[in-house]
């Protein structure tokens, strides 16, 4: 199965912020497939604080073969010392199927094209699907940590 990864708009960002569907996407939008409001939120302020798009949009993972939008993505900022970090969801109704590996994937190849050494992905020790995307996608477990919601995370990094 294929997967391609669309660019959310400011617009778009800013209906999905204030909990809203985006009216482009209602029709092809899985159940709980959209990115969290605090996600968009978080893009929409990096994007008025001039980071560049790439590093600041989400993305909606779109399953080619029906079209359908399956979960969202995207980067958390820009580089830091050659380290982007990222993140990523499926709704769960399209879970197992390969969507979250291949917009991991896709991530990855797009970070690496634009000058960035590294790509972070930070993963609770419980969410046993999303331990299987990373290490699916290359990457390599590099440490620990307990991140701002006070949240034990494994951290995983790919790197070129």
């Amino acid at each position: 199965m294929a997967f391609s990864l669309i660019q959310l708009n400011a617009a778009e960002l800013a209906e999905i912020a204030a909990s809203r569907r985006p009216r482009a996407f209602e029709e092809r939008l899985e159940d709980d497939a959209l990115p969290p409001a605090f996600v968009a939120a978080r893009a929409l302020s990096l994007l008025s604080a001039g980071v560049p798009e790439l590093w600041s949009c989400t993305f909606l993972i779109l399953r080619e073969d029906d079209g359908r939008i399956v979960g969202g993505c995207g980067f958390k900022g820009a580089p830091k010392a050659g380290r982007v970090e990222i993140g990523y969801g499926v709704a769960p109704g399209s879970q197992g199927r390969g969507a979250a590996t291949a917009a991991v994937k896709l991530l990855v190849a797009s970070a690496f094209g634009n000058g960035a050494d590294e790509v972070l992905a930070e993963v609770s020790p419980t969410n046993h699907a999303s331990l299987r995307v990373v290490q699916k996608a290359g990457f390599r477990h590099v440490g620990s940590r307990v991140d701002e919601g006070n949240e034990h995370v494994l951290q995983w990094l790919a790197s070129q």
